[in-house]
């Protein structure tokens, strides 16, 4: 007979060993199966939608998967491998097997030992009982009398046997992020990787999809996704063998980061979250947002302001007067938080370019004359919050702190420096505890002088152009891409404990960190420093695969726009800044009577369908990577009681007709009515009508648009 064990077992004791032959894994509505025997190696077995464990047998007998769980390098290392280790006396093979499993929790935890060696690896699993995403890493743990360096050592593995299956994966560089390419996969190895060092988004990204039905659809098909959750370098490898059998292997990146444990230490690699669907990838995206705002985002379920940022307005010509005229214009619109961007520091060095006083966190009272509290006075005499920008990680060259501790910045001591932003910006060496405490007091100290400052934008613009370590020892020179990044998690665990309540952006010269291993410690990103309306449709269309809508800041910025010159009427801006959190990008005062009344309307309207979009389940419906000139979404509140619909016309030629927009989502047998906001298609309106969910999904409305760049927002009330 063979033995189960079920996760939801309630019986079972904490640390209590258990040899079962079959494990599985639940969500509430998927499984992932392993076979754990002792004495031999773990193996993947299942996974896809939730099965009894009474199916077992069904699995056996149709031959599904059966695959290394955490195949090591030495032994049948034909394959790709997920740890390689070079033991004390040399030997470099790794040979793992089952020595025993446990529940703690809605964990299992699978012991595994060397069978000559007592060098030991967990296999951790993680079940989600609010999504179906299933969180996977390992701790890695050396019992040997010498120390043993770890070569390569990824987060977790899943095997899929499939042919025609696709791959979903996101690149770019800055100002558009998170591009979208949807490729077949093919017989070879597919490697997507991170060489930057800080900035983990930058290019490519840690998070891919696999839709086992062909070419991905958004709300139908099986699909798996799979996000590494590291701030740091990384590395996905997607190895195809003949037409269906695909291994995914998921890890901190292996290249210059050999890592050596002493005896009795032990290392914990990142996790890797996996979620099943079979609701296309619209499924997928939707169980990672539940995900995000369950635990994983901070403060994942408290409703965003409405906030002015100044970068875009003045730039780095801050000033009182120049503030307090912005605060004016957001508290006409209605707006909720004035943020002030860089340049308001630096003494010695004054913040006047780019070139200088980054480290120097000292207001510059030439531009602010009686500091930050006179900013944060008038922002509250005004009823809005304050929030203010730092580089907490950086510093420049010119600068006092670069002054006194030139041995803080990331570089061998015996080379020259190579500089970044500005010719002048070099990154802290986080790997250093005293550098560590330096950041955290520059949180700690802009809270202590302002108590009721609110909101931190903390940005990070430079790549680890330098590799060395003035810390770290000669023999631990390979620890520092993995050190910095563990350093940098230390200090925003301690600025967390120590600050709950403050609202922090994350910031990477745009979003070159979006990554689920930072998130935690943030309550919202920023997308991109791009913010033309048309662009951001796409970078925001790939962003939102993984990443929930409450944490994505999207601004309306001016026009024509900084980036691109491009000329866009001001509704479309809204209503492409209105599917995330809203803010705004540039000076009020260059809005004309007629903007500002719009502007106002947008902003009371947004405060009326913020609960929609940003904690409602996202449906995204037509892509603009379709190539068809339009776009649209949908958010859907999870009784399905309210909805908000968008969508967008961002070409224009003659014969260009407007599709027949279908939605998804909704409730079939509930009767919807329609309300339109600022609808510019008044011939076609259909503020008012009502129709059934069933007939909204099936067939749809002809919506027209008419002109580039027109957009509806419908928002849709049960009856």
């Amino acid at each position: 007979m063979k033995k189960y064990l079920l996760l939801a077992l309630a019986t079972m004791t904490l640390n209590q060993t258990v040899c079962a032959k079959d494990v599985f894994v639940n969500t509430p509505r998927t499984t992932l199966m392993l076979s754990v025997n002792d004495g031999e190696t773990p193996r993947i077995q299942y996974y896809g939608s939730r099965l009894k464990a009474s199916q077992a047998d069904e699995v056996y007998a149709a031959r599904s998967l059966n695959q290394d769980a955490y195949p090591a390098f030495g032994r049948d290392s034909f394959d790709e491998t997920a740890l390689s280790v070079t033991h004390a006396d040399g030997n470099m093979s790794t040979e793992l097997v089952v020595t025993g499993c446990r529940q703690e929790g809605d964990q299992t935890i699978i012991t595994l030992k060397d069978k000559k060696y007592d060098f030991f690896v967990d296999l951790y699993y993680k079940a989600n009982n609010q999504s179906d995403v299933i969180e996977t890493w390992t701790v890695l743990r050396n019992g040997e009398k010498k120390p043993v360096k770890l070569e390569q050592y990824a987060s977790g593995v899943m095997p899929l046997r499939q042919e025609g299956a696709w791959l979903t994966h996101f690149h770019g560089s800055w100002g558009q992020e998170a591009t979208m390419t949807e490729e077949p996969l093919t017989a070879g190895l597919k490697v997507i990787v991170n060489h930057d060092g800080v900035r983990t988004a930058m290019d490519d990204r840690a998070e891919v999809m696999i839709s086992l039905d062909g070419k991905p659809q958004e709300n139908s098909g099986r699909v798996i996704g799979a996000a590494l959750c590291w701030t740091g370098n990384y590395k996905l490898r997607l190895e195809t063998r003949g037409k269906y059998q695909h291994t995914l292997l998921a890890g901190i990146d292996d290249l210059h980061t050999a890592y050596t444990l002493k005896k009795g230490e032990q290392f914990e690699t990142p996790k890797l979250a996996l979620c099943y669907s079979e609701e296309g990838k619209g499924g997928v995206s939707r169980a990672f947002h539940r995900w995000g705002r369950n635990g994983q985002l901070h403060n994942g379920k408290a409703l965003r302001e409405i906030l002015l940022n100044s970068w875009e307005g003045v730039y780095m010509n801050v000033n009182q007067e120049v503030c307090e005229q912005m605060m004016d214009g957001l508290k006409e619109l209605g707006g909720e938080l004035f943020v002030v961007d860089d340049g308001w520091f630096g003494r010695k060095y004054r913040r006047t370019y780019d070139d200088k006083a980054l480290g120097d966190w000292i207001t510059d009272t030439v531009k602010l004359p009686k500091g930050i509290p006179a900013l944060v006075k008038a922002a509250e005499d005004r009823g809005l919050k304050f929030g203010i920008w730092i580089e907490p990680e950086m510093t420049n060259s010119a600068s006092e702190l670069f002054e006194a501790h030139p041995d803080w910045v990331v570089a061998h001591p015996s080379r020259e420096l190579s500089k970044g932003r500005g010719g002048t910006q070099l990154v802290l060496d986080l790997s250093n505890p005293k550098v560590q405490d330096f950041v955290v007091g520059i949180v700690d100290n802009l809270v202590k002088e302002n108590p009721t400052l609110h909101y931190i934008k903390w940005d990070c613009n430079m790549s680890m152009q330098n590799y060395g370590s003035s810390y770290l020892t000669a023999d631990k020179q390979s620890h520092l891409f993995v050190d910095y990044h563990l350093g940098l998690r230390k200090a925003l665990e301690r600025i967390r404990k120590a600050h709950p309540d403050l609202v922090i952006q994350l910031c990477s010269s745009g979003g070159g960190r979006v990554n689920w291993g930072a998130l935690p410690y943030f309550d919202e990103f920023w997308v991109s420093d791009d913010t033309d309306a048309q662009q951001r449709l796409f970078i925001q269309w790939g962003t939102s695969h993984f990443f929930p809508t409450l944490a994505m800041a999207q601004h309306v910025s001016a026009s024509p726009n900084h980036q691109t010159g491009r000329v866009i009427p001001l509704k479309f801006r809204f209503d492409v800044a209105m599917t995330g959190r809203l803010g705004m990008e540039m000076k009020p005062s260059d809005l004309n009577n007629e903007e500002r009344t719009y502007a106002k309307k947008a902003m009371a309207f947004y405060k009326e369908i913020r609960p929609i979009v940003q904690l409602g389940d996202q449906y995204r419906l037509l892509s603009p990577y379709d190539n068809k000139g339009f776009c649209s979404e949908l958010f859907v509140t999870e009784d399905k009681s309210e909805a908000v619909f968008f969508c967008y016309k961002f070409e224009n030629y003659i014969g260009l007709e407007t599709p027949r927009w279908h939605m998804a989502g909704l409730d079939p047998n509930a009767t919807y009515r329609l309300n339109e906001f600022e609808c510019a298609e008044r011939s076609h309106s259909f503020e008012g009508k009502t129709f059934s969910g069933k007939f909204l999904m099936e067939t749809g409305l002809d919506a027209t648009l008419t002109r580039q760049f027109a957009s509806r927002v419908i928002r849709l009330k049960k009856i």
